[in-house]
């Protein structure tokens, strides 16, 4: 009898496993998590900016569309960002028109505020010109050493490709600063 009692208690002690080994997996599933998390982090982001440049490039297309009907003008840009999205021509910072006369199927929201409009300033009447932008959060973007970086909402002759007038709703579009002054984003803006 005590040899049995001593193979059995020899078996249990070599089935079982420690504390310190199940702390040990543990903390290494959690190092793997935290990893895993911190790339799909960086991924997300990266998908926001590709929908932000997507956006853009739509309402680009919009406002050729519309200035080719119209003959020589875009629309007008207004400060209107309604929440949610209203239907009047003025609606989306003066976009809506172009979803009202059919040239897109929606005005597009920031991917990351849905509440958030991209920034569209226009200049003159009839409206020749304007300055389109969307704030990106990786300021390490690619695409940002090929945008504009025009200044629209002053008259300095420094303003590069915006010229040196002031839009109606202009805009800082340089890459430090984030459309609108969005701190810690980076302003990807466009011209015609």
């Amino acid at each position: 009898m005590m040899s049995s009692v001593k193979a059995s208690v020899r078996r249990s002690k070599i089935s079982g496993f420690t504390l310190i080994e199940l702390l040990v997996v543990i903390a290494i599933i959690g190092i793997l998590a935290s990893i895993v998390l911190a790339s799909l982090n960086t991924a997300r982001l990266k998908s926001r900016d590709a929908r932000r440049l997507a956006d853009i490039k739509q309402l680009q297309i919009g406002l050729k569309l519309y200035f080719d009907a119209q003959g020589t003008q875009y629309p007008p840009a207004t400060a209107t960002c309604a929440t949610p999205a209203g239907v009047g021509d003025d609606e989306n910072r003066g976009l809506q028109v172009l979803v009202n006369k059919g040239y897109i199927p929606q005005i597009a929201r920031d991917p990351g505020s849905p509440s958030t409009c991209y920034s569209y300033a226009t200049l003159g009447s009839p409206v020749t010109t304007y300055h389109l932008g969307a704030s990106m959060e990786d300021a390490g973007n690619p695409s940002l050493s090929v945008d504009k970086d025009c200044n629209s909402s002053t008259a300095l002759p420094s303003a590069g490709s915006c010229g040196s007038a002031v839009y109606t709703q202009g805009f800082d579009g340089a890459d430090a600063a984030g459309c609108a002054g969005e701190a810690g984003k980076a302003c990807f803006d466009v011209v015609p």
